[in-house]
């Protein structure tokens, strides 16, 4: 990505980034790698779903810790083919600061070096092994309508929607819905009611779910 004027001001708790502007971390403190495959890939029933060419969009991509589980569950699968991955993120963060959050993931270590060198040149669009990912900078209430494509699966991980309500509001959720292949799906962290209300009203069939760690319930459903 190109370096931004919008990079994120973070503090750090155990590893983990802080949003400032909005008071809210990146991921779960409880493991944020069990976090994105129990909430985004579960969610989305991607183990059942992934194949070759399959689109996974995503409305704020922070560290890219989501795109990292997705990677290493399709290079566990063993099929052949690329996914496409797009992301809308408004604050992309500093190479230096994501390579500091995905420290606390080993696992992830040899997909992030190839992520982080890429991110680093600036450029639009990374190839990694079995992946190709976009990054589309900017508000995603802009860019969002812009975007001539659609997704099979959604993973709405902005901020807390009490504090980061411009990435939930209804109008959103109903750019998601046009966004989004028929018979396709979104999971989210979230059980908000206006959240689960508005994407309702966009047309999904919406389902509250366990969620992860200390939270009670998240929010899933398919187009």
């Amino acid at each position: 990505m190109p370096p931004s004027p919008q990079a994120p001001d973070l503090d750090w708790r155990d590893g983990i980034p802080v949003s400032r502007a909005f008071d809210d971390p990146y991921f779960s403190l409880a493991g944020g790698l069990e976090e994105t495959r129990h909430v985004f890939l579960s969610g989305n029933r991607l183990e059942q779903r992934l194949r070759d060419g399959f689109h996974i969009a995503e409305l704020g991509f922070g560290t890219g810790l989501n795109l990292l589980a997705t990677a290493l569950l399709w290079q566990r699968m063993g099929a052949p083919g690329t996914l496409r991955f797009t992301s809308f993120e408004a604050f992309p963060m500093t190479t230096e600061d994501m390579a500091r959050a995905h420290a606390a993931f080993p696992e992830t270590a040899a997909i992030s070096d190839e992520l982080l060198r890429q991110w680093d040149t600036g450029a639009a669009e990374i190839a990694l092994p079995g992946l190709r990912l976009t990054v589309i900078p900017g508000d995603a209430r802009d860019t969002l309508p812009r975007w001539q494509e659609q997704a099979e699966a959604w993973f709405l991980d902005g901020f807390s929607p009490a504090k980061n309500p411009e990435l939930w509001s209804p109008g959103l959720m109903a750019e998601v819905a046009r966004h989004t292949a028929p018979g396709g799906s979104f999971a989210t962290y979230t059980a908000a009611g206006a959240v689960r209300r508005a994407l309702t009203e966009a047309g999904f069939t919406v389902t509250r779910l366990p969620g992860y760690a200390r939270k009670r319930h998240m929010t899933a459903g398919w187009m």
